[in-house]
C-alpha cells in the first residue's frame, strides 16, 4: 500500500484516542453503557474537531459484541467490519452531493428493513446543512418516528442553517476548537511513532496555525515534513514554507481579479 496521509493513518478508532472533546465522549460512553441511546444526534463544530470520527466510533460501540464501559472492543467481527468500511450497518452520506428529496426517500425506504447483523443501523449524514428544504421535510417524518434499530447522526459546520424542526428532534453536541496544548501533545505522540525529527517550537507553531483543528495540524505537519524531508524540522523552516505558500495564494488571488498581472 502507498503512503497514507497522517490524518488518515492516525484517525482515532476508539473513544480514548479522541482528543479535546472529553465532555462529549464521556456523555456518549455513559449512554451506551447504561443503554440510554438516542435515535438522533447532531454534531456541530468547525472542521477537523472530530465530528465524523466520533460518529464512526459511536457506530462501532453501539454494534460492538463485547463493549467495554461504553467503548468498542475493536476486535469483534462487527468492530472490524465497520472499521474496514464493509459493514452494511453503517451508512455514510455526503449531503453536499446527495442533497435532494429522492436521496432522503431512499433512506426512508431502507430504514424499513432491520440490520442483517448487529443491533443498529447508523446513518451518518455529513454536511447535513447542505440538504434542500424538500429533503429536510422528507427527513423530518423519519426523525419523528424512527424504528428502534435506527440511529441518525447529523454532522455540520453550520448548525444555523438547519431548520428548527430538525434541531428539536436531535441531541445536540457542540465540538469545540481543540487547544494548542492538546494538539501539540498529540503531534508529539505521532512524531515519535513516525520517527520524525521536529523541533518543539515547530510543533507549537504548527498547532497554532491549525486554528483548533487536529486534522489541519496533521496535514500541516505532513506538508512541512515532506518539503524538508530528511532534515530536522525547525520553526524557521515552517515560517519559510508557509511564507512561500502565502505568496503563491496571494498572487493567485490577485490574478483572479487582475489577469494581466
Amino acid at each position: 500500500m502507498g503512503y497514507m496521509a497522517l490524518y488518515r493513518k492516525f484517525r482515532p478508532g476508539e473513544f480514548e484516542d479522541v482528543k479535546g472533546q472529553d465532555a462529549i465522549v464521556t456523555t456518549l460512553k455513559n449512554q451506551i453503557r447504561t443503554d440510554r441511546i438516542g435515535h438522533a444526534y447532531l454534531f456541530c463544530g468547525t472542521r477537523g474537531t472530530g465530528k465524523t470520527t466520533v460518529a464512526k466510533i459511536f457506530a462501532k460501540a453501539v454494534n460492538c459484541e463485547h463493549p467495554n464501559e461504553g467503548s468498542p472492543c475493536g476486535e469483534c467481527a462487527m468492530c472490524r467490519s465497520i472499521a474496514a468500511g464493509t459493514s452494511m450497518n453503517v451508512i455514510e452520506i455526503d449531503a453536499a452531493s446527495n442533497n435532494g428529496v429522492d436521496n432522503i426517500r431512499e433512506i426512508r425506504e431502507e430504514v424499513a428493513y432491520r440490520p442483517t447483523e448487529g443491533k443498529y443501523k447508523v446513518y451518518i449524514i455529513d454536511e447535513v446543512h447542505m440538504l434542500s428544504i424538500g429533503a429536510f421535510n422528507a427527513l423530518l417524518k423519519t426523525l419523528e418516528e424512527p424504528p428502534e434499530y435506527v440511529i441518525f447522526i447529523l454532522a455540520t459546520t453550520e448548525a444555523h442553517k438547519i431548520p428548527v424542526t430538525i434541531l428539536s428532534r436531535c441531541q445536540r453536541y457542540d465540538f469545540k476548537r481543540i487547544s494548542i496544548d492538546t494538539i501539540s501533545g498529540r503531534l508529539d505522540e505521532l512524531i515519535k511513532k513516525e520517527g520524525l525529527d521536529v523541533e518543539e517550537k515547530a510543533v507549537r507553531y504548527i498547532a497554532r496555525m491549525a486554528d483548533g483543528s487536529m486534522r489541519d495540524a496533521l496535514s500541516l505537519l505532513d506538508q512541512c515534513a515532506a518539503f524538508y524531508i530528511g532534515q530536522r524540522l525547525t520553526m524557521t523552516m515552517c515560517w519559510k514554507y508557509w511564507g512561500r505558500l502565502m505568496r503563491m495564494y496571494s498572487a493567485a488571488f490577485l490574478n483572479s481579479f487582475l489577469p494581466g498581472m
